[in-house]
């Protein structure tokens, strides 16, 4: 990376592993990615598998992450997991506003501008996931609602937790469907990010990751992580399987 900043590879498993299955997947990767160097590496895990997950990581170079978790530190908000609740776990982050939250479950920029804060302020990493519909691309709205995403999901904070922010951008119409952003149109979304970042705060856009995300697999990996302005990757199917999860780390080292 001749930016200085370390790519991460983080795996996204959404609603899929048991603690068994977990434990399993865990198993085989660590061994694969003990010797990697220059490259952060995490897993985005269910809430259920969290506490296996960091026991299982603890002393590796593999960090766990949760997959949302509400604005407030507590409340009558019946399911729902708040950032204290995941810090005690000792977990190292949060994805917030990844797409299939965004339009399954609701989640809207103003909330995840409370939560981005709210990470901060139990000491988690977060992930802020933005990226435009096949129909908002199709209608040239992509820089508008690139900038809207990341201008409310970093409203509440400062320069420097600005700069330690992880950003990933995913095409929703490159997610789980196999189709996979052209390497230009990869670098000019995350380029923009990275361009609205330095809007708000112009040292943290030099020190901001931007990941890609949306079918990244072995094959393509290389060729995504190459791109001046992407710093890794957020990772759907591909990170179920540790074999190709691992690959796709060691194409961040190349």
């Amino acid at each position: 990376m001749t930016s200085g900043r370390t790519p991460l590879i983080a795996g996204n498993w959404k609603m899929h592993k048991t603690v068994e299955e977990a434990e399993a997947f865990i198993q085989g990767l660590l061994p694969r990615v003990s010797s990697v160097e220059g490259v952060d590496v995490g897993v985005c895990v269910p809430f259920t598998a969290l506490q296996a997950m960091v026991d299982s990581t603890r002393g590796s170079r593999v960090d766990v992450y949760a997959q949302t978790m509400h604005e407030t530190t507590h409340g009558a908000f019946t399911g729902e997991v708040s950032a204290p609740m995941l810090s005690e776990l000792d977990v190292h982050g949060v994805v917030l506003g990844h797409s299939e939250r965004r339009q399954l479950f609701g989640e809207t920029d103003r909330a995840l501008s409370q939560k981005m804060l709210a990470a901060f302020d139990a000491g988690l990493q977060p992930i802020l996931c933005v990226g435009e519909t096949e129909e908002e691309r199709a209608r040239e709205e992509t820089e508008r609602k690139l900038r809207n995403q990341v201008q409310e999901g970093l409203e509440r904070l400062g320069p420097e937790q600005i700069a330690r922010v992880v950003i990933a951008y995913e095409p929703i119409w490159a997610i789980g469907t196999g189709v996979v952003a052209t390497p230009e149109q990869a670098q000019d979304a995350v380029a923009f990010v990275r361009a609205l970042v330095g809007d708000k705060a112009p040292e943290a856009a030099r020190q901001v990751r931007v990941l890609y995300g949306g079918s990244v697999k072995p094959d393509n990996a290389a060729e995504l992580l190459a791109l001046p302005d992407v710093d890794g990757a957020l990772v759907g199917g591909a990170s179920l399987e540790p074999g190709a999860f691992a690959q796709i780390v060691g194409a961040a080292t190349a």
